[in-house]
């Protein structure tokens, strides 16, 4: 199987990206496509710019899609929303295909400092992402980053490793 994976950060320290490295290592046998999203650097999307045409790191965005069976990506959340780094590249990308996660499975997962674990952006990625083909099977967000997490260890949380392991194990047995 081929896993396309990402953390809607462009933070060097994304905890996001943290949390998605825990989690692929449940797919040890998978193939895994694991992207930085500052390779994906582009400019700021505009309706002006796209008259030039689209750039080249937006369709490689969609062809590592394309190429993948499943979906895992934890969305950083920045005031309330997703991340400018990881927005722009979707607004580039929905503009060439409007179903951007081409009706790929999906372990949508989110994570921040705070007590609500990037609650906010789990609630409008969980909503609008189905709209842009991403079939969203299972979902997990983690609160308390730095309490709840350990570089080494992962979550070291027992409930919450509980909860995001029956998560990962309801993921796999729906694709």
């Amino acid at each position: 199987m081929k896993i396309f994976a990402f953390a809607g950060s462009n933070s060097s320290t994304s905890i996001n990206k943290q949390l998605v490295k825990f989690v692929l290592k449940n797919f040890p046998d998978d193939e895994i496509n694991l992207i930085d999203l500052n390779d994906y650097l582009m400019p700021v999307f505009s309706v002006d710019l796209e008259k030039n045409g689209f750039p080249d790191e937006a369709y490689q965005f969609l062809k590592n899609i394309e190429e993948s069976d499943i979906i895992i990506c934890s969305l950083a959340e920045n005031n309330r929303s997703y991340s400018a780094a990881f927005k722009n590249i979707f607004d580039w990308c929905s503009r060439i295909n409007v179903k951007v996660f081409q009706n790929k499975p999906m372990f949508l997962m989110t994570t921040s400092p705070g007590g609500y674990g990037g609650g906010n952006v789990m609630a409008e990625a969980s909503k609008f992402f189905p709209q842009f083909g991403a079939d969203i099977k299972e979902t997990f967000s983690l609160p308390k980053f730095y309490e709840n997490f350990d570089l080494e260890n992962g979550i070291i949380n027992p409930e919450l490793l509980n909860e995001i392991n029956l998560k990962i194990e309801n993921f796999k047995n729906q694709i």
